[in-house]
This record gives C-alpha cells, sequence and structure tokens, in this order.
C-alpha cells in the first residue's frame, strides 16, 4: 500500500500529540511537583522563622507560658494545615500543635539530627522513620544567648502537595487537549490547501504519463500550488499541440510525398502498358520530371528545416550591403515578372546599407518572401521591397497587392506544411515550408518577423537586423 502524504501528516500529527502527553507525565509532572515542594518549603520556612523569634524564643526565655505557646502553635496549625513541633537538639519535643502538652510523659524523636538537612532548611522523609508517611519537613533554629536552643519544626504531608500538582498537572492535560484541537484547524487548511490540490495535480500526472494530455484539471489558488497546477497545465497542453503538430506534420508530409510518387507511378505505368503512345513520352516525361524536381524540393527543405532547429546552430555572420542583395535578388525574379507584367519597385535606404547578419540564410530568406510575392501577385501589379533605419536595426519590408491572407490563417502561416485555403489553387509546387524556414532564420539571428495582411488587398513581411554603424571599425 503506498504511504500518501497526508498519511503521513496525521501520523506526525499522533506522535506529536502522544509524546506531548509523555512530556506533561514526566518532565511537566516532575516540575510541578519539585515546584509545589520548593514553594510550600518556603513559606513554611518563613513561619517556622518567624515562630523560632517569637513564641519558641520567648518560651525559652521563660517570657511565655508552654499553654499561651501551645494556643498560638494551635491556631497557626489550623491557618497553616501543618504540624508544628518545638523540640530540643536531644530529640525531645517540647510542643506538639497536633498533640496535648504532656510533661510527665514526653515523646522523644530517636536519632534526631538537625544536620539531615545537609545545608538546607527542609528534608523530606518520615522524619527519623516518626511518620508513617512522605512528609515535607522545615527546620528553623531557636536562639539564645548565640546558642541554638532547638528548632521549630514544621511538618507538612506531600501527599497534600502532590495532590495540588495532579491539579495543576490536569489543567497542563487539558491545555495540551485544546492545542491539539486548535492545531486542528492546521490539518484542516493542510488538507484543503495542500493536500486535496496535490492530489489533483498526482492524477493529472498519472493521466499525462499515460498519454492523454488532454486530460483537463484546475487548482483555485493563487499560490504556488495554484501556479504549479497551471504550469502543469499549460506544459501539458503545450505537449499535446506539439503530438497534435507532429500527427499533422506527418500527414502533411505524407500527402506531399504520396502525391508526386502516384502521379510518376501512374505515369510510368500508363507508358509501359502502352496507355501513352510513343509519340506522347516527351510530354509525360516532362510533367514526371516536375514532380522528381517537386520531391527533390521537399527533401531538401526538410532537411534545411531539420538543421535550422538543430541547438547552437553555427551563423557565418559577415557585414555586407543589405540594399546590393536586394537588388541582386531582384534581378534574379526578372523573367518570372515579365511574364506576369509585375513590376518590382526597391525602395532603399541610401546607397549602401551594412547590417550584420549570415549572408546565404538571409538570401534565401528575401528569395523565399519575394517567390511567394510573385506568386500570389495579381498579373500587372506592383511589388515593393523598403529598408530603412531605426535605431540600431535595420528593417526590411516585402509587400505585394496580392490575395492576401485570411485573419484566421495569418497564425498558422508559420507551421510546417500549412497553406491557406485562397493559396491551394495557386501554389501548386509549394510545399507549405518557405515560410517556416524564414522564420527559423530570422529567429536564429534573435532578430523578429512580422507579417500585416488583408484578404483581397495584398500581404507585407517585415523583418529585422543588425545594423553596422558606418564608423564602424
Amino acid at each position: 500500500m503506498r504511504k500518501t502524504l497526508y498519511l503521513k501528516f496525521l501520523l506526525a500529527y499522533l506522535i506529536f500529540g502522544f509524546f506531548g502527553f509523555i512530556a506533561v507525565a514526566t518532565f511537566v509532572s516532575s516540575m510541578t511537583l519539585e515546584h509545589l515542594r520548593r514553594e510550600k518549603a518556603d513559606a513554611l520556612y518563613r513561619e517556622a522563622t518567624l515562630i523560632a523569634n517569637t513564641y519558641a524564643s520567648d518560651l525559652y526565655n521563660n517570657q511565655a507560658s508552654l499553654d499561651s505557646v501551645k494556643t498560638q502553635l494551635d491556631a497557626l496549625d489550623t491557618y497553616l494545615s501543618s504540624t508544628i513541633w518545638i523540640i530540643n537538639p536531644s530529640g525531645r519535643i517540647i510542643l506538639d500543635s497536633s498533640a496535648p502538652v504532656e510533661i510527665d510523659n514526653p515523646v522523644i524523636v530517636e536519632h534526631f539530627d538537625p544536620t539531615v538537612t545537609s545545608g538546607s532548611y527542609y528534608t523530606v522523609g518520615d522524619f527519623f522513620q516518626y511518620f508513617s508517611e512522605e512528609t515535607l519537613s522545615v527546620f528553623a533554629p531557636i536562639t539564645s544567648n548565640f546558642k541554638v536552643s532547638g528548632y521549630v519544626v514544621i511538618h507538612s504531608p506531600m501527599s497534600a502537595i502532590r495532590s495540588s500538582a495532579d491539579s495543576l498537572l490536569n489543567i497542563s492535560y487539558i491545555l495540551l487537549i485544546i492545542m491539539l484541537l486548535l492545531s486542528m484547524i492546521i490539518l484542516f487548511f493542510f488538507t484543503e490547501m495542500v493536500y486535496i490540490p496535490l492530489r489533483r495535480i498526482t492524477h493529472a500526472t498519472e493521466q499525462y504519463a499515460g498519454g492523454n494530455m488532454h486530460y483537463e484539471f484546475q487548482v483555485e489558488s493563487e499560490d504556488e500550488m495554484g501556479y504549479l497546477a497551471a504550469a502543469l497545465s499549460y506544459m501539458a497542453s503545450e505537449i499535446a499541440k506539439s503530438e497534435d503538430n507532429q500527427k499533422k506534420f506527418v500527414a502533411n508530409i505524407s500527402h506531399d510525398f504520396r502525391s508526386p510518387l502516384t502521379s510518376i507511378k501512374g505515369y510510368l505505368e500508363a507508358m509501359l502498358d502502352g496507355t501513352i503512345p510513343p509519340e506522347m513520352y516527351e510530354k509525360y516525361l516532362h510533367i514526371v520530371l516536375n514532380e522528381t524536381e517537386r520531391l527533390t524540393k521537399l527533401t531538401n527543405e526538410l532537411l534545411q528545416l531539420n538543421n535550422l532547429n538543430t541547438k547552437g546552430m553555427l551563423l557565418e555572420r559577415a557585414d555586407f550591403d543589405i540594399n546590393q542583395m536586394i537588388r541582386n535578388t531582384a534581378a534574379a525574379f526578372e523573367g518570372i515578372c515579365q511574364n506576369k507584367t509585375i513590376v518590382i519597385e526597391l525602395i532603399l535606404t541610401g546607397e549602401e546599407l551594412t547590417v550584420n547578419a549570415d549572408p546565404g540564410k538571409i538570401q534565401q530568406v528575401l528569395y523565399n518572401l519575394l517567390d511567394n510575392a510573385i506568386k500570389f501577385s495579381h498579373n500587372n501589379s506592383v511589388i515593393k521591397i523598403e529598408t530603412t533605419e531605426k535605431i540600431n536595426k535595420v528593417l526590411v519590408s516585402v509587400k505585394d497587392d496580392g490575395i492576401g491572407i485570411p485573419k484566421d490563417s495569418l497564425k498558422l502561416i508559420w507551421d510546417r506544411f500549412y497553406k491557406t485555403d485562397l493559396s491551394r489553387g495557386k501554389d501548386k509546387k509549394g510545399t507549405g515550408l518557405g515560410l517556416s524556414i524564414v522564420k527559423e532564420i530570422i529567429q536564429s539571428h534573435d532578430e523578429n518577423i512580422n507579417v500585416i495582411s488583408t484578404e483581397g488587398v495584398g500581404t507585407e513581411f517585415i523583418f529585422t537586423l543588425a545594423k553596422v554603424d558606418d564608423d564602424y571599425d
């Protein structure tokens, strides 16, 4: 059976209560008894000293009669609830507040020794085997003419002190029980604020571990537990999204590979079985060649995209004139633009505009963006390529007056193999990887690329590059 955190916490709570009662029953009990014993001894010693200096001293100095002193001791006996003796150093009891005066039949305490206190003023025991129960006995010397004539001894049974200690101990037990009951509030808060949310999070992680990345849960809390739950839920949603994208990626790549392969296979089989006559071979071989070129382009772009995603990709950075690169790239599309009567208008800042980047990869970015702009532009239209400076950045814009991108597709155009519904009729040979490659290249330079598009009006792509100052050495 798995031990839950709640069970451990509850066990710790019970252990705390158990040892709390043991501590009260042992340490608190002994300390309470010792405290009450010392307190009682101090109180009795003050009374014994007072008696020794007054009544007992008068008795030994023949200034008070035995009966009068006995009357006083009886009254103090009732007040103190203790037995008061006046005893000689030899052990003979002169007066006993608990017994009548008997001069002819004196009581002698055998083996009486006032030094039994060992430097203290009280002792605990049977007082030289005189009492049958444990007794607290306090000594106060009676002095006369600088000589100890006798002692005032006050006896109090330890049973009374223990009774008082037990009463206080019962209060300690009650306080401990109240404290344990109050501490259950902590247990309640632990259950509601830690254990239940943690159990939900644990169940969610089990679901995610089992592959159910679409499992949803919520923890209503604004503390670390709520943050952990939100982070875990977000992580699962991102993994689920990644899995969905992976499935979509496999489906798209399978479709894009299957279509040209099906065409190639169909045409070749038709040639072999005579469905296509020999005089038509050249036409269909060109079609097969175009399909193989499409497969080659798709494979190369996949390999390139994989290399771009590799961590720690090295860029061959260099300073170069972005304006000149734009001019060269635009010149490469001159033939295609003439066929569609498209004009490429260059609006460049200055004759030279130096940036720091990987020239080969930035040229590929320009090529892909310009190729898309031409592909989706109408005949007799204009494509504008513009460079501007902004602080330490160069902004490059490629803008067309083409079919535009639907609003709900703007966030998806960077996904691999994604094609908008408007582009499917025009982009027969497109792989859906061009813009993914563009974004990967720009991000690898720690730069940004954005798109502004209105359906039926046109599209503008803007990316940034690190500018090199004119006085840069």
